[in-house]
């Protein structure tokens, strides 16, 4: 290695004097580096307003309105949608619930014939006969009653149980009997002849037929003498039972109703010889 030309004193000046410059040019250095991100600042907060973003207070305020008018509308169609639902649905709830509430309720009878649709499935005259089979309605009448007895509903239903069970019965005993019968069928149609007190016959045949049975009555010794006369008056009643059955086929409502007084009397010749005592006076209502 080739030694130095210089004193060894001046090489170590010349060194302190490079290392003085080399500082000098590092601190040069760290002012630029320190220097560049204040100019790029600089830089940028001179550009032309077009080349930065701007927010203004009329764009938040626009923000905000429609932000706030999307939330109402959001809320409006929440609280809408269920009741527009249910306003859609109602009519048909409604229709549903009604055809379920006629499935399940039975159809309350309208008129005594209604309680026996197996006996009497035609219903009154003219549509249906007058004379019916009395054995076959009994036993539809046991079936109504063995179901509708109170006894066999719950406690709270006891009393629509009882008040079928008397309709039911109120029924039956109206039409087992020809003239109770006849007398219904009669005020279906408005005519009330049970509680007519004008209702009378002018047929004096009758009236003559009428005394004659209440002195034989009232003149027996015996209960045993009336049983001629006991004969003769139920003929009489079947005469005039099928008289009615021809009259309500002909829809003859006049006709039925004299026939009915006819039937009375004669019904009531049967209840005096039945209930018959030695020496009791016989009063024949017609």
């Amino acid at each position: 290695m080739r030694p130095s030309i210089l004193p060894a004193k001046q090489a170590t000046r010349l060194c302190t004097f490079c290392q003085r410059q080399l500082q000098q040019h590092r601190r040069i250095t760290t002012a630029r580096d320190l220097q560049a991100p204040s100019t790029e600042q600089h830089e940028t907060s001179t550009l032309a307003p077009a080349a930065r973003p701007q927010i203004s207070l009329s764009h938040i305020a626009k923000s905000s309105t429609t932000t706030r008018r999307a939330f109402t509308r959001s809320a409006h169609l929440q609280t809408s949608q269920p009741s527009t639902a249910t306003a859609s649905t109602s009519p048909s709830a409604g229709t549903d619930a009604a055809a379920a509430a006629a499935t399940t309720q039975p159809r309350v009878p309208q008129t005594h014939y209604e309680f026996f649709p197996r006996t009497l499935p035609s219903g009154p005259p003219p549509n249906g006969p007058f004379t019916i089979d009395v054995r076959a309605l009994r036993r539809e009448f046991l079936g109504l009653q063995a179901g509708a007895h109170p006894d066999l509903h719950p406690s709270h239903l006891k009393a629509r149980a009882q008040a079928t069970s008397a309709r039911i019965n109120e029924a039956f005993r109206t039409l087992e009997s020809p003239l109770l019968r006849a007398q219904y069928i009669l005020s279906l149609r408005g005519l009330d002849v049970a509680n007519d007190e004008t209702a009378k016959v002018e047929d004096k045949e009758l009236l003559m037929a009428v005394l004659e049975a209440r002195e034989c009555i009232e003149e027996a010794g015996e209960e045993e003498e009336l049983e001629p006369l006991r004969i003769e008056n139920e003929e009489r009643i079947s005469e005039s039972e099928d008289r009615l059955q021809e009259l309500f086929e002909k829809d003859d409502l006049r006709g039925a109703m004299a026939e009915v007084v006819r039937l009375r009397y004669w019904v009531n010749v049967r209840e005096s010889i039945v209930n018959w005592e030695k020496g009791k006076p016989v009063v024949l209502e017609h």
